[in-house]
């Protein structure tokens, strides 16, 4: 069946969004197999995370059926999209569907289903109503979905909290020497770090009970890095880029500054030339972007981070 100019911009739209963010170099992307979908694609870190969805626009409530259907039979996905037009009869059919799965097998699917509701009026014909839709879009599924599915659902609070710590860079070594070789002893990891061990179980714990660290014990004690952390450390690193001078052209990456905005990190508001180490820095205590740059800066001259490189989007097969 034919599909209107409105289905197939909306569909091109998504994926459109999903590379272009990957141009951030927080993670990698590759365009799908669409299959039974309307548009798929292969999100890329450490880690292979599959997105597909389905876009309904002329037809009416009896295509959520199917469309949900397939979407949560689907299986090895992390998340699955779903574009849909705003009608009130369209939603309540929605909310009918999703209910029924409630009390089957396929109700843990739930959770990683995205619903973006575009406005009913939507017209391919008026530029100025495609580029708003456009950009509305681009923050839901950006905020909704990518900071989930590629960064560990990292929050504005989490980088806050994150940039808060008292020590300088400490954090982000922990990090990265716990990815690396894992966590055996508080006095391990010190030794490495070149730091006493009471002040490196503080940070370890506080990175555990923010989250950026897990353990199998509600206690701590054997910390890995949660998936968070890991995207902790590829901000810190794009960020370490920017303070280099070796962001991209011109020192500059609209993708990253735009993720790193939803997040409250205003790195740009902040010169490479600012000190940020020694005896010249003038503190900005209220400024958790100033504070998150200065872990960086610091974690950076102590020379003790492996810092991850950018990711970069693959070629479709």
């Amino acid at each position: 069946m034919a599909t209107s100019p409105e289905h197939e911009y909306l569909s091109n739209a998504a994926l459109r969004i999903m590379e272009s963010a990957s141009n951030s170099g927080l993670f990698g992307y590759t365009e799908g197999q669409r299959k039974l979908f309307d548009f798929s694609c292969d999100l890329k870190k450490d880690w292979s995370k599959v997105v597909v969805g389905q876009t309904l626009w002329k037809h009416d409530g009896d295509g959520i059926d199917k469309d949900l259907r397939t979407l949560l039979n689907e299986q090895d996905v992390a998340a699955a999209v779903y574009i849909a037009r705003h009608k009130s009869r369209l939603r309540a059919r929605f909310a009918e569907v999703t209910q029924s799965y409630l009390d089957t097998p396929m109700r843990d699917r739930l959770s990683r289903l995205r619903v973006f509701w575009i406005p009913a009026d939507f017209n391919t014909d008026d530029e100025k109503v495609v580029a708003s839709t456009y950009k509305a879009l681009q923050e839901e599924i950006t905020r909704d979905l990518l900071l989930h599915v590629t960064l560990g659902g990292l929050t504005p609070r989490d980088v806050i909290r994150f940039a808060s710590a008292k020590r300088p860079g400490l954090q982000i070594a922990i990090l990265s020497y716990i990815k690396k070789n894992g966590h055996r002893s508080h006095k391990n990891t010190a030794g490495a770090l070149g730091r006493r061990s009471t002040i490196v179980a503080s940070e370890t714990e506080r990175l555990f009970m923010t989250g950026f660290l897990e353990s199998e014990s509600l206690q701590g004690g054997v910390y890995k890095i949660t998936a968070s952390g890991q995207a902790m450390l590829d901000i810190c690193s794009r960020l370490r880029d920017y303070l280099n001078g070796k962001l991209g052209e011109g020192n500059k990456n609209a993708h990253l500054e735009y993720i790193c905005g939803l997040l409250g990190i205003d790195y740009p508001s902040i010169p490479i030339n600012t000190p940020l180490v020694g005896e010249d820095v003038i503190h900005q205590l209220q400024n958790p972007t100033f504070l998150l740059l200065q872990h960086v800066a610091q974690a950076d001259s102590d020379g003790l981070v492996d810092w991850p490189a950018p990711y970069f989007a693959l070629p479709s097969n």
